[in-house]
């Protein structure tokens, strides 16, 4: 018979723990993504557009949004073509640091866009007709991005799976994109 490393770390717990004794991956966290939620979501993203690094900012620590958190990445998730800055829905980083999660990777992601404030989305929409008139990332409820080291389409089905928002396949273009409002599904072109 066969026994998975995280099936036989789950045994040993239990058996330690009926034991009286902490198991030690108990001490240390989890040493296998989805043993346990952790006590903190830790996001990092690589700027497309902007070039720039945001790395392993913790957004959300023992059950709350941190504030000075939420700002570095409002920051980071800026319109990217004039640097307005919006606040980002926390919700959709919890759906990006889900998917990070279940893909089992360091929640590391190239960001694509953020925020759009209305002139660039009106902009992007003269020349694309695909962008969407009244888009969510002029709410600060959208990001569109990719995950290096992990398929896009193994993406786009975790996406789905997390049955939060909207979520677009732009296999051509080769980015994901997200949001928080209503559940929908859909593939762009290039």
């Amino acid at each position: 018979m066969h026994v998975s490393r995280r099936s036989l770390l789950r045994i040993g717990g239990a058996v330690a723990l009926s034991a009286g004794i902490a198991p030690a991956h108990a001490l240390t966290g989890p040493a296998i993504i989805g043993l346990k939620d952790l006590n903190a979501r830790t996001l990092s993203f690589d700027g497309y557009y902007t070039g720039e690094k945001l790395k392993n900012v913790t957004y959300w620590t023992d059950g709350r949004y941190e504030p000075d958190a939420l700002s570095t990445i409002n920051h980071a998730l800026r319109d990217y073509q004039n640097g307005t800055v919006h606040p980002i829905d926390p919700k959709v980083l919890d759906v990006l640091h889900q998917i990070g999660r279940a893909l089992e990777t360091d929640c590391r992601f190239e960001l694509i866009c953020g925020y759009r404030s209305p002139t660039t989305n009106a902009a992007l929409h003269r020349n694309d007709s695909q962008v969407a008139v009244h888009s969510l990332h002029m709410k600060g409820q959208a990001v569109d991005f990719a995950l290096p080291g992990r398929k896009l389409s193994m993406v786009h089905k975790t996406a789905l799976a997390q049955q939060v928002g909207g979520v677009g396949y732009y296999p051509d273009a080769d980015f994901i994109h997200v949001d928080t409002g209503r559940v929908r599904r859909w593939t762009g072109l290039g």
